[in-house]
């Protein structure tokens, strides 16, 4: 009887050890998952904003869970201008904006920005992405990249046609940073505003015009308040956008994690590369079905305005020498990269 009261005994303490086991390791595996924040200025329903909510699901996904991504678009976490900072602070462990809005942040990448004569958001895209590779700026040094990406072509839409320079004169046109200067250099008045407001000013005749990608004129419905696109490729701009992750919290992965997440933002290099090419197709199928016309410049007009616009990029040249950056090397690169690459 002795015998069996202790047998029973070490079979309980046996089946007490394995529970604590269990309920131990429960534990453990609840502490493995990491929780990440991503901030995105785009409201929710905007193709770019759906792009990085995929990106959050995709890292869950191939993670099996053990990182969980809350999302937050629409600034609801950080305001454009501040994600950056934010991310570099904590306040966000991932975050996404455009470069633009902190001008002076990224001296050496705004090469992107300036009018190289852009013709698609996938080729600027890979472009952006070719260019961190070679040049590693310094930079972006307080955060880990995931991936950077640029839009379509930045090009002319107005009340007005203007089929030639000349046309241009007196011109206001919606433009911000780097963009006002093409418009200043082009002979027009670049009127300064967001772009939530830019609707009200055109339909109002604040501004006669503004310069963007065709994908705005259905994203924030500007072809329903402008008649005429000139197709200024050769002046054509670009706005450069930054997906960075907090360097501390990137550091605390698992290299296994930062693998899969490696390998998923070479996929969404891609991913919102053709994105911003599809968007700009449908804005300019919305403004057409509104009775938009097109204005193809002849390649000797496009060329006056590449000379007009050439000295800008002489002075992002003379800027970066005097903060002793390859400026005069990125620029190469870049219009280089896109004379292969453009059709």
């Amino acid at each position: 009887m002795k015998k069996s009261y202790g047998v029973l005994l070490v079979m309980a303490a046996v089946c007490l050890f394995s529970l604590c086991v269990t309920v131990s390791n429960g534990s453990a595996a609840e502490e493995k998952v990491i929780t990440l924040k991503y901030s995105n200025f785009f409201p929710a329903p905007h193709a770019n904003s759906v792009n990085s909510d995929l990106w959050c699901k995709e890292v869950e996904k191939r993670t099996n869970g053990r990182v969980k991504v809350n999302y937050f678009p629409g600034a609801t976490l950080t305001p454009a201008a501040q994600t950056y900072d934010s991310v570099v602070k904590g306040i966000a462990d991932v975050g996404t904006s455009v470069m633009g809005y902190t001008r002076g942040k990224f001296p050496l990448t705004e090469v992107i920005d300036l009018p190289l004569t852009y013709k698609s958001g996938l080729v600027a895209t890979r472009m952006i992405n070719e260019y961190y590779k070679k040049f590693k700026p310094k930079e972006f040094d307080e955060t880990q990249v995931m991936y950077l990406h640029a839009h379509g072509p930045g090009i002319l839409h107005t009340k007005k046609p203007v089929y030639k320079l000349e046309d241009m004169k007196g011109l206001k046109i919606r433009s911000t940073g780097l963009s006002a200067k093409i418009v200043q250099f082009l002979g027009g008045a670049p009127v300064g505003m967001p772009m939530t407001e830019s609707y009200d000013s055109l339909s109002k005749g604040v501004a006669d015009g503004i310069l963007c990608p065709n994908e705005a004129l259905e994203g924030f419905k500007l072809g329903e308040v402008t008649a005429y696109t000139t197709e200024n490729y050769g002046s054509a701009y670009s706005s450069g956008f930054f997906v960075v992750m907090n360097k501390a919290k990137w550091n605390s992965l698992p290299k296994d994690v930062q693998g899969i997440i490696e390998k998923i933002n070479q996929e969404w290099i891609e991913k919102q590369g053709k994105t911003w090419d599809d968007i700009d197709i449908k804005g300019k199928d919305f403004a057409v079905k509104l009775g938009m016309k097109y204005i193809p410049l002849s390649p000797e007009e496009d060329a006056r305005w590449v000379k007009a616009v050439r000295p800008i990029l002489d002075e992002y040249v003379q800027a970066m020498k005097a903060k002793n950056l390859p400026g005069e090397e990125a620029l190469k690169f870049c219009l280089d990269y896109l004379k292969a690459n453009q059709k």
